[in-house]
Parts: structure tokens; sequence; C-alpha cells
């Protein structure tokens, strides 16, 4: 089954904008189009339901059941537990969160696993707890291929190690790391697993039950959504941890991780991320429960992406003049490519911007990976970023604007 572009793309008012017609979009990992849905909901509640939620009037009784409809939408989709699934103001801040429960969790000499792969949203808020007395053990790529080992990951395991923590994919390696492999290695080592998967849940949300981490952290906001942080966390773990909000909220379990009120506009508009995916699952005749539903569509999408990536990384991986960052190989790799020029990649996203390609430029805050992989930072690297409503003309225009420019 091919993915039906027009029905996707006519769900995304970007698409019909003028100032941004003829414009191909290629910063899709900074944050995607949001999809019609999620502005539908979002202007809903400003108009009618800004008001208090959970209220005994309708407006504010309206307004809770769509907060709560968004929660058990996304978490039925992903296979946890309405309750397993928060809100917060970002994935940054959520795990900043987290960080903090785990520092007044854990024991002296207690250990954390982080890698030099992660943006650092997923490394820095870890790394940090090495200034409480905790050690903070380092699993390393390889400095050429950028990809990380689970054999790698065996001799850092042991008896101290309460907490691994990985990208299900770099945001700028794109190489999609084997999380239920990762997860169960951890696991047997008696360890939690966090796994960031803001670079990946925009090209399908995974169904996190199945795959078995403890926390999987994914942002709205590259994922068709408003700029709200989703944070799964499974209910041995957060029972486990000290609650982090208002006392009185200690005994709910999606509210023990949110310090601050969440944007409650924001929540209920996130219930139009699962009216899309439902749409296209409806569209494309994908029926079952919601795992399943999600499940095709996550097929659908990837199977696109892969197909228009390979000739980019192809012709990519032939020049030259660039280095690229990560796999070859599309199917091991999310739609997120890194090049390493002989000049300043901000410069090369603005002479692709001068050819109606929207690009970016930088270290994308990946700045380990990057000096890792021996990247020169003064530089940075050109990125190159799609998702499933990219079209293969889109490809073609962008192979043809790199092919002036490099």
């Amino acid at each position: 089954m091919a993915l039906d572009l027009d029905f996707v793309r006519a769900q995304f008012p970007a698409f019909a904008e003028p100032s941004l017609a003829g414009q191909a979009f290629f910063e899709n990992a900074g944050g995607s189009y949001t999809c019609a849905p999620v502005i539908a909901r979002l202007e809903r509640f400003y108009r009618s339901r800004k008001v208090q939620p959970y209220g005994p009037y309708a407006a504010s009784r309206l307004a809770g059941e769509e907060m709560d409809e968004a929660r058990a939408r996304l978490a039925a989709m992903m296979g946890v537990a309405t309750d397993e699934l928060s809100f917060g103001p970002s994935t940054s801040a959520n795990t900043y969160v987290l960080a903090q429960a785990f520092r007044q969790w854990m024991a002296p000499g207690d250990a954390i696993v982080v890698t030099n792969q992660d943006h650092e949203a997923n490394s820095g808020p870890w790394r940090r707890l090495a200034e409480d007395g905790f050690e903070i053990r380092e699993w390393r790529i390889d400095p050429e291929s950028g990809l990380l080992d689970p054999n790698d990951l065996e001799n850092l395991l042991d008896e101290r190690v309460r907490l691994v923590c990985f990208p299900h994919c770099s945001n700028v390696v794109g190489a999609i790391n084997p999380v239920v492999e990762i997860t169960a290695r951890a696991h047997a080592a008696g360890a939690f697993v966090c796994v960031d998967g803001v670079s990946y849940a925009p090209h399908g949300l995974p169904e996190v039950g199945r795959m078995g981490p403890d926390i999987y952290l994914f942002s709205a906001y590259k994922t068709y959504g408003p700029h709200q942080g989703i944070m799964v966390m499974r209910r041995e773990l957060a029972n486990l941890l000290p609650n982090q909000g208002h006392h009185f909220n200690g005994g709910t379990l999606y509210k023990r991780f949110t310090p601050a009120g969440p944007d409650h506009a924001q929540v209920a508009a996130c219930a139009g991320m699962a009216d899309y995916i439902d749409a296209l699952a409806a569209h494309h005749g994908i029926a079952g429960d919601a795992a399943a539903r999600n499940a095709g569509v996550h097929d659908l999408m990837r199977a696109h992406e892969v197909a228009l990536l390979q000739p980019l990384l192809d012709y990519l991986k032939d020049r030259n003049s660039v280095r690229l960052i990560g796999p070859v190989d599309a199917v091991q790799k999310a739609p997120t490519v890194a090049v390493a020029l002989n000049r300043p990649g901000r410069q090369a996203a603005e002479d692709l911007a001068a050819r109606a390609i929207m690009a970016g430029g930088g270290d994308f805050y990946a700045q380990r990976p990057l000096q890792a992989m021996g990247v020169d930072m003064d530089r940075g690297v050109l990125r190159l970023s799609f998702v499933h409503y990219t079209t293969a003309e889109e490809v073609a225009r962008l192979i043809a604007a790199l092919d002036e420019i490099l």
C-alpha cells in the first residue's frame, strides 16, 4: 500500500499557505508543520473552552474531557496505560524533572549510563548528577560511523547502574538504535531505561508498550502538534520515584512529574495528533484497535520515507566534497541527514534558502556526537531532514540545488 500524498498534504494548512508556496521544507527535525486537526482543536479551545478545566459547568467540563481524550488516545496508540502518559512544557524540561527525581531516589555510588550520541536534552541533565556524587558512565559512539554498539554497553553494566539513557535515533547521526535489544540488556542487568524519542517519533509513533523501555520521551511540536513534551513512564518506575509535583497530586501517576500546571489548550490540542493518525488509517483502510491503526500508519510513513531517502543518501555518499554522517542505508536511518562540508553548514543552508529549500546548519545541540566524530565545530554540519509529507519531487529539487552549491 502506498501513502496517498495528496490526502496527507491536504491535512496540513502549510501547504496551502501563500507565504510558503514554492518552498521545500527540509528542516523538519527542528519542528514539523502542524496538522489541521491540531490547529482546529487549539482554536476551538481558545474560543470556547479557555476556562479552568474539570469544573461543573459545560465549558469547563468539555475542556477537561478534551485534555483527557488526548492522553487516552495517544497512550492507546503507543500501547501503554492512559495514566502512564503525561505532558510537560518540553522534552528538555521533562528530562530535567526526571533527573531530579532520580537524584533523590538513588543512593551514593549508584551509576547512570548516557551516550555521546544524544542531543543534549537527554544527556546534560543526567550528566549534571555527577555534581551530586553519582557516577556517570559514557557509552561512546564509533568515531567513524557515529553508531552505538550494544556490545559496548555490556562493559558498562553492573549492579550499580540504575538507569541507561540513549536515543531512539540521534538528531544528526539518524541511525535507528535497536531499542528492544538495548532495553533487554539493561533490564537483565537490573537497570531502568530512558529512551529519547524526539528524533524518531515524527516518523511514526512507536508502540512503547511492546518495545519495553521504562521511559519514552518525545516532542509534540516535532510530531505535527503543539509545543508540548510528551512522556511515557511505566507505572513500576513512576511509583518508585519521589513525587515532583504538588504534594496533593502525588497519588495521580500522570501528575507526579509535572511540577507546574500543564498548558491546558495545548494538551487538549494534542488529541488532534490522534485525529490525524486515525484519519490516515481510515483513508488507507487500516483497521483494528488504536495500537494496530497506529502501527499501520507508522509502517506507511516509514516505507515512504525510506523510498525517498535512499536516492539522497546515494547522491551524498558518492561526493568527495562532503562527509555523510551516519548510515548510508535508508532502512537503518531516519530521514535526518547531516553532512560535514569544507565550509560552515549555515552558509550552505543560506545558499539553499536562495533556491527555495528550507534547511538548517550548525550543531543542533548535538555537540558531543559531532565532536566525537571529529567534525569542525566552527563549521558544524548542514542538516537536511524530512518526514512523510515530503514528495519525491521535493527531494529531486533538493538534490539539484545541492548540485549547484556543493
